[in-house]
């Protein structure tokens, strides 16, 4: 996925704005490209800011296909070359060999289908049904098709790619097919020589062919189940944390019900201070009533009961 000549008029690359813009999610895209295209503009990139402000923004699909690209590049690799080893072994294999590497295909497109799956959920958006299926068509059509190959690996898909049909004739190109030998004009026995050895040497191509295929299905496979379990670990990781955060919340919302009983307890036990405040004072004010009425009827007494003079 290397490019030559990535910097446009002025010395911007652009192409790494392009690249940068097609990981964007798509509801962030139009958004994303007016401001890269405003920005590139502003620094007096007329044509760069044209070539932004012309990108179309992907279906989530191909969004999906876009970022497995980006962020899994030795796996996006090593699909592309199963996809060409495929294609390229393709027109000799024996119905056994074709049946082993199409079931091992399948549960490889499966698995990168459910990592592109998960990258986008990791940057916030869930693929529905629909857009699965056409990240493994998508996928599918790599695999068959060496123009879908060579669209997916610029990593700016804007749609989902369609496979034409299971490893046609046509999707082996001429650079995909074998080159024969060019054939000099010789005799009937050089002839017969030269056609068992040229039918020799397309045994050999194609069992090399067949080992690349059956090699790259095997990598992949291991990586499939490599990924599995890595999955597998994260979604017990996950339930344990789904289930440690539900203990929490209910620890929480026990503990809230604590503290709300606990504040009426209070607001109830500070009624009663004041009510208890109130009578103490009341009490306190009527014994220094009854103490001055004591006081002055004792006086009273006192004047009553001494000799008159």
């Amino acid at each position: 996925m290397q490019r030559t000549d990535r910097r446009g008029s002025g010395g911007h690359d652009v192409e790494s704005l392009l690249d940068e813009l097609y990981v964007m999610a798509p509801p962030d895209f139009v958004s994303g490209r007016e401001e890269l295209a405003a920005a590139v503009k502003a620094d007096g990139h007329v044509d760069d800011a044209r070539r932004i402000h012309a990108a179309r923004r992907p279906t989530l699909a191909a969004w999906a296909a876009n970022l497995l690209l980006r962020l899994q590049p030795e796996e996006s690799q090593r699909f592309l070359e199963l996809g060409r080893a495929l294609r390229e072994a393709y027109r000799s294999l024996d119905a056994d060999g074709i049946r082993e590497l199409s079931e091992q295909r399948s549960s490889i497109v499966s698995a990168l289908s459910r990592q592109a799956a998960v990258l986008a959920r990791e940057a916030g958006h869930r693929l529905s049904g629909a857009a699965k299926q056409d990240v493994a068509s998508t996928l599918r059509a790599v695999l068959v098709d060496r123009d879908a190959a060579d669209r997916w690996a610029t990593g700016r898909l804007e749609r989902a790619l369609t496979p034409p049909a299971d490893f046609p004739s046509s999707a082996v190109g001429p650079a995909d097919a074998p080159q024969k030998p060019a054939r000099a004009p010789t005799g009937p026995s050089s002839s017969r020589t030269r056609a068992k050895d040229e039918l020799a040497e397309r045994r050999r191509q194609r069992q090399e062919q067949l080992a690349q295929a059956r090699q790259a299905a095997a990598t992949a496979d291991h990586r499939l189940r490599d990924q599995s379990t890595e999955q597998a670990d994260a979604e017990a990781s996950l339930q344990r944390a789904r289930d440690r955060h539900d203990q929490c919340r209910q620890q929480v919302s026990a503990a809230e019900e604590q503290l709300r009983q606990a504040r009426e307890e209070f607001q109830r036990a500070e009624h009663e201070q004041q009510d208890a405040e109130e009578r103490r004072q009341a009490a306190a004010e009527a014994v220094s009533q009854a103490e001055r009425a004591a006081q002055g009827a004792a006086q009273e007494v006192e004047r009553l009961t001494s000799p008159i003079r």
